[in-house]
C-alpha cells in the first residue's frame, strides 16, 4: 500500500453520496497512546487536489496523533466519480465522510478545510450542521473573487474549455460545465450560521489566494465560539501547511471537543 499512506495503517473505502456519487476515500485510525478513541477528523482538500498526494498524506498522518481521519477525495478530483462543481454540491461529499466517520466509531467530529474545502467546511457546517467543530484553512470569504493571478487562472480552469480540458489531463479533475444555478450561499453568510460549533480561521498573510480580507470577512460574520489565526509567512492551503501548524490544529480541535 506504498501508493497510499506508507507511514501509518490506512484502510481505504468507496463512499456514495446522497445524489449518488462515488467517494474515493480512506480512514486513518488514530495513531499513539495521547490520539482520541472517540475523536474522528474529516480532512476537506483544495481545489485540483487529492487525499492520495503526498501533501495530504502528511496532513492526515499528524492529525492521526489526536483522533481518527478520513481523508476523501471530492466529486470529479482523483478516483471519486462524478464533476467537480466547485464547492456547491461538495457539501454532499463532505456529508458521506462525516456519516462514514460516524459508521467506524467516531461520536466527535471535527472537519478541517483547505481553500476550496475549506469554503465546503463552513458551508456544510451551516447548511448540514452535525458536526462538532470546524476549522477552514486558507479558505475565500466570497465567490467569483478574482483580485489575483492564481485566482485569475483558477477561473480560466473553470470557465474555458481548454481550461478544462488542462485541468483534466494535468490534475486528474474534471469540472462541470456552465455556471452555478442558483448561486450556492457564499461562506460569509453562511459562516453565521456554524454555531454554536467551534470555528477556527486559519489564514497566512503571504497567501498569493486570497488576501486577508477574506479571513477577515469570514471571522466577523461568524458567531462565538471563533477563533482567527493570521499566520506570519503562510503561504495557500496544503502545499504551505507546517507539521507545526497542523498540530496546532489538532490540539485546537482537542481542547474544544473535550
Amino acid at each position: 500500500m506504498s501508493h497510499v499512506l506508507s507511514f501509518a495503517p490506512v484502510f481505504p473505502a468507496m463512499l456514495r453520496t446522497e445524489d449518488g456519487v462515488r467517494i474515493d476515500a480512506a480512514h486513518i485510525p488514530p495513531a499513539g497512546g495521547e490520539a482520541r478513541a472517540d475523536l474522528g477528523i474529516v480532512v476537506a482538500h483544495g481545489f485540483t487536489g487529492s487525499w492520495r498526494e503526498r501533501t495530504a498524506r502528511r496532513i492526515a498522518h499528524v492529525l492521526s496523533r489526536y483522533g481518527g481521519v478520513v481523508a476523501f477525495d471530492f466529486r470529479g478530483h482523483g478516483r471519486s466519480g462524478g464533476l467537480t462543481t466547485v464547492g456547491d454540491l461538495e457539501i454532499l461529499d463532505v456529508e458521506a465522510a462525516v456519516r462514514h466517520a460516524r459508521v467506524v466509531g467516531y461520536s466527535r467530529i471535527a472537519v478541517v478545510g483547505f481553500s476550496m474545502g475549506a469554503a465546503v467546511a463552513v458551508r456544510h457546517a451551516a447548511l448540514r450542521r452535525g458536526v462538532d467543530a470546524v476549522a477552514a484553512v486558507s479558505g475565500p470569504a466570497r465567490w467569483y473573487y478574482r483580485g489575483t493571478r492564481p485566482m485569475r487562472q483558477v477561473h480560466w480552469a473553470i470557465e474555458r474549455p481548454v481550461g478544462r480540458l488542462a485541468a483534466r489531463v494535468a490534475k486528474r479533475t474534471r469540472i462541470a460545465r456552465g455556471p452555478w444555478d442558483p448561486v450556492p450561499m457564499p461562506p460569509h453568510e453562511a459562516v453565521r450560521l456554524i454555531a454554536p460549533a467551534p470555528l477556527l480561521i486559519v489564514h497566512g498573510d503571504a497567501d498569493s489566494f486570497f488576501p486577508l480580507d477574506h479571513p477577515y470577512e469570514l471571522f466577523e460574520g461568524a458567531r462565538e465560539p471563533k477563533e482567527l489565526w493570521i499566520e506570519p509567512g503562510y503561504g495557500h492551503a496544503e502545499a504551505a501547511a507546517t507539521p507545526e501548524l497542523i498540530r496546532r490544529i489538532g490540539m485546537w480541535i482537542g481542547s474544544n471537543l473535550l
